[in-house]
């Protein structure tokens, strides 16, 4: 089965929404440069991206993701591929290093 990594949604000020989740949220902050955050919290993750850097989406984790495309290698060694549903969300297919 597989598994949702993270939820990304979209803001205009990335320290200001971290500002905000710290304060109303029990989550600590795993990464935040000035075009993302993420967040962890207990269950899942939530990630903070800004317009025009980064897709509001849905993560989940794979492994096969040449089945859905070429898949682009990310600073922390994870690789993914976006993909659109039907009704056009924002998927990102991904995978960490082992």
């Amino acid at each position: 089965m597989d598994r949702i990594d993270h939820i990304a949604v979209q803001t205009e000020s990335i320290t200001d929404s971290v500002k905000w989740y710290k304060k109303m949220f029990s989550c600590e902050v795993e990464y935040e440069d000035a075009s993302w955050a993420l967040l962890k919290f207990e269950n899942t993750k939530l990630a903070l991206v800004v317009p025009n850097q980064h897709p509001p989406h849905i993560a989940v984790k794979r492994d096969n993701l040449e089945s859905f495309g070429s898949p682009v290698k990310h600073r922390d060694g994870s690789e993914s591929v976006y993909v659109k549903s039907p009704d056009n969300n924002t998927f990102e297919l991904i995978r960490y290093p082992k």
